[in-house]
């Protein structure tokens, strides 16, 4: 690799950069090159550096290189998206951590599939998709719920057949109090319902062939105060009647560094109205 070429993979850490926000260099060898060396991937990405086609900022422990497009970068992929040079203010903001912990749900996701022989790819997960599920009050606006994330896993099974697995990824850092982290899990059976006067069946069915699950990861805090958010946030769901009269709101919780170790695959996961873990499809132990 000489000063003058970069090698193919380096077209991919631009799509995912753009795509994602915010990687770590280990992020992106574990998407893009986890059989080369942690130091060829630095060094691809040195180059980028050099092109101004990516940037970092140093943040968190170990000043560790958190990446992202620059304005130049972003106007390489895409020519006509006008100048915003906000990438370097997300990185060092509080939001950065967040970010980074929903694309680390991602990796794991894509380590997962590449292990198994299914297709979870560097851009199978999409940031914060909005969907409407009301119409507020006050002026013409609708109310929304944000998804952190959805994400579109593709299952080969051993008969031959596909199985497309749907998820909205809630990415919980612990910031908030359990009631408001419940509060946004039971708008998810209004969306299960919310329909307009131009449709006959629910929005969402616009978008998906079946309703997601809702996957809640939970970060930020230790273990034990992890668990206990978890088993508060069920106990509030359980007992809410919006989500006993729509069962196909299905809630499943983990911890995020279970994911990372273990996988999705794993029975790391506890699941409204079950009781013993199960894997992130639902099976149990």
């Amino acid at each position: 690799m000489t000063a003058l070429t970069l090698p193919s993979v380096a077209g991919a850490m631009v799509q995912s950069l753009a795509a994602h926000r915010l990687l770590t260099a280990r992020q992106l060898h574990d998407l893009h090159t986890p059989q080369a060396s942690p130091r060829w991937t630095r060094d691809v990405l040195g180059r980028l550096v050099e092109r101004e086609l990516v940037a970092f900022v140093h943040a968190g422990w170990g000043a560790r290189r958190v990446y992202f497009l620059t304005d130049q970068g972003h106007q390489a992929l895409n020519p006509t998206r006008p100048a915003r040079a906000d990438g370097a203010r997300h990185a060092a903001s509080a939001l950065s951590a967040h970010t980074l912990a929903v694309n680390e749900v991602g990796v794991a996701f894509v380590a997962a599939a590449r292990k198994r022989g299914d297709e979870f790819g560097p851009l199978a997960w999409r940031h914060e998709v909005a969907h409407p599920i009301g119409t507020a009050t006050v002026g013409r606006r609708k109310e929304l719920v944000i998804a952190d994330a959805v994400l579109t896993y593709l299952q080969h099974l051993d008969d031959g057949a596909l199985a497309f697995h749907y998820r909205f990824l809630e990415l919980d850092r612990a910031t908030e109090p359990t009631a408001a982290l419940a509060a946004k899990l039971i708008r998810y059976a209004r969306l299960h319902s919310y329909t307009t006067n131009n449709h006959k069946e629910p929005l969402w069915h616009q978008n998906y062939p079946v309703f997601p699950e809702i996957l809640v990861v939970l970060d930020g805090a230790t273990r034990a105060a992890l668990h206990r958010r978890a088993m508060t946030v069920l106990t509030l769901c359980q007992a809410d009647p919006q989500l006993r009269r729509t069962p196909e709101v299905a809630i499943s919780t983990c911890v995020l560094e279970d994911l990372v170790q273990h996988g999705p695959w794993a029975p790391i996961f506890e699941r409204l109205y079950t009781d013993r873990p199960t894997a992130w499809t639902g099976e149990p132990a």
